[in-house]
């Protein structure tokens, strides 16, 4: 598959590179996928949630009332749950979401969500962006030029950590900018364009083409 490069002014330089079939050409798998994005959000959560057990409400044990004749079920306790106030049965506690995948199952969930991405014709090629300064209005014409401020999300690859470029696109709405390496399954399935600057997609081969 080969991609045009565009300038940061939505030019077309004249120049195009072949995508590497053993990144945007594999096979795409919807499980690995699958498994990968639940982690992804498994991760997120914190799982601090937790409700009062009766053992842990405050409330009298003593005995409501007495244990026979009163046409009533037996009560015990207010802390039962039966009662407004009383522990919750079986309720949330602390615990741990996240589970291990394998590094060559989130190899190939991150393959085939790149694989989507350019079968879908959701892949552009622009030249390595440099900003000298943190200038929001200065990204988002850039944004503007290649067509690419009509709402849509879409995720910028960079080759290296670019601290001017992350704080520019950081105010705008649906722009995420991220390193090969930082790359995951979750934000390229979220995404609508896949904008890799020259550097990146160069960075992005050599991760995946030496990777075992």
């Amino acid at each position: 598959m080969e991609l045009s490069v565009y300038n940061i002014k939505g030019e077309d330089t004249g120049r195009k590179v072949t995508l590497s079939d053993a990144i945007f050409g594999v096979e795409p798998n919807e499980h690995v996928m699958y498994l990968d994005v639940k982690q992804y959000l498994a991760n997120q959560r914190q799982g601090t949630h937790k409700s009062k057990q009766r053992n842990e409400v405050h409330g009298t044990t003593k005995k409501l009332k007495k244990q026979k004749g009163t046409g009533g079920a037996r009560a015990g306790s207010m802390k039962s749950p039966v009662f407004v106030g009383g522990g919750r049965v079986f309720g949330p506690q602390p615990r741990d979401y996240s589970f291990k995948l394998n590094k060559k199952t989130k190899r190939l969930a991150r393959l085939s969500a790149l694989s989507t991405l350019a079968n879908e014709g959701k892949v552009a090629l622009v030249e390595t962006i440099t900003l000298d300064a943190p200038k929001t209005k200065e990204f988002a014409s850039i944004l503007a030029s290649l067509k690419l401020n009509n709402g849509k999300k879409t995720l910028l690859v960079t080759g290296e950590a670019n601290k001017n470029v992350v704080l520019s696109a950081r105010n705008i709405q649906r722009i995420k900018v991220a390193t090969p390496v930082a790359l995951n399954t979750h934000d390229l399935l979220n995404t609508d364009t896949l904008l890799l600057s020259e550097d990146g997609l160069k960075s992005l081969e050599q991760l995946y083409t030496t990777a075992e």
